[in-house]
């Protein structure tokens, strides 16, 4: 389980808080998304989970941060990792290796995993990914929907309880971005991984995620599950974050008085919301 008690952060020389004053419980087995407009303070929060911050990018720190019982500002990054495995945007800059098996094996090796136990965990990990043919390959002929399950990989090879990822499709095309979170929302369902995913692609998140987490000006301004959250589409506009379309034709909908329902996030929700409608009005009404 993860914990935030009133965190706070400011970045060394900043103007304002990154974090101000964040109060959150994410269980065990969660899929939670994080969503905001740029400068919100969603890549801050996932450094505060892996222990980044304070660690390496100093500042003003106050109140805590708990994953599994672990204070983050206790506790070295090192020991954070063995339970958070972190995934970021830029998927070639966390590359330490040129073939995938070694991309793998390096942390299996700096964890320092019994030699007994290392072949077990590289097939276990690339068998979860579903890139067991991939284990020869040069990274470097991979796609990047590819080079992000190898990343992934790499982690759930070190067995973490969860795993956050800050933008990791940003680079992706629509097809990587969903084999990624097809792959996760399998960890989260076969394995109880908790998984954390900062993404701008809310779409994504609407179909994946379980609940939402909606940041701005480095505030949690709203957290609820999927749909809870986008009944709220003014609040969301009002913060710079692009509704699902769907949603919005829902809301233009219920704006006019013809629908009183909750908004759909999907497009079967919305096909069962026009549905209805054209059998309670009838083509005349549109």
């Amino acid at each position: 389980m993860i914990s935030l008690e009133n965190l706070r952060f400011r970045y060394r020389g900043g103007l304002r808080d990154a974090l101000a004053g964040i109060s959150l419980e994410i269980p065990d087995g969660e899929f939670l998304g994080i969503i905001g407009p740029s400068g919100a303070g969603k890549s801050t929060l996932a450094y505060a989970l892996n222990g980044v911050v304070p660690h390496h990018y100093g500042g003003d720190f106050y109140g805590r941060a708990l994953v599994n019982g672990l204070d983050t500002v206790d506790a070295g990054t090192e020991r954070i990792a063995a339970e958070l495995g972190s995934v970021f945007q830029d998927i070639d800059g966390q590359m330490v290796a040129s073939v995938v098996e070694d991309e793998i094996l390096f942390g299996l090796e700096n964890f320092r995993v019994p030699r007994d136990e290392i072949e077990d965990r590289l097939k276990a990990a690339l068998g979860m990914a579903g890139i067991e043919d991939l284990r020869y390959r040069a990274l470097s002929t991979l796609s990047g929907g590819q080079k992000q399950k190898v990343a992934i990989a790499a982690i759930t090879a070190l067995r973490p309880r969860i795993i956050v990822l800050d933008e990791a499709t940003g680079e992706l095309d629509p097809v990587s971005s969903r084999q990624v979170f097809e792959f996760l929302r399998d960890l989260n369902r076969r394995f109880g991984i908790t998984i954390i995913a900062v993404e701008q692609k809310i779409m994504l998140l609407c179909e994946f995620a379980r609940r939402l987490a909606v940041m701005d000006k480095g505030s949690l301004v709203l957290h609820g599950t999927v749909t809870e959250v986008l009944q709220r589409p003014e609040l969301l506009e009002g913060c710079g974050i692009n509704i699902p379309r769907v949603t919005s034709l829902g809301k233009a909908l219920r704006d006019r008085g013809f629908y009183a329902g909750p908004l759909p996030h999907s497009l079967d929700q919305a096909g069962a919301m026009m549905k209805n409608l054209f059998s309670e009005y009838g083509n005349a009404a549109f």
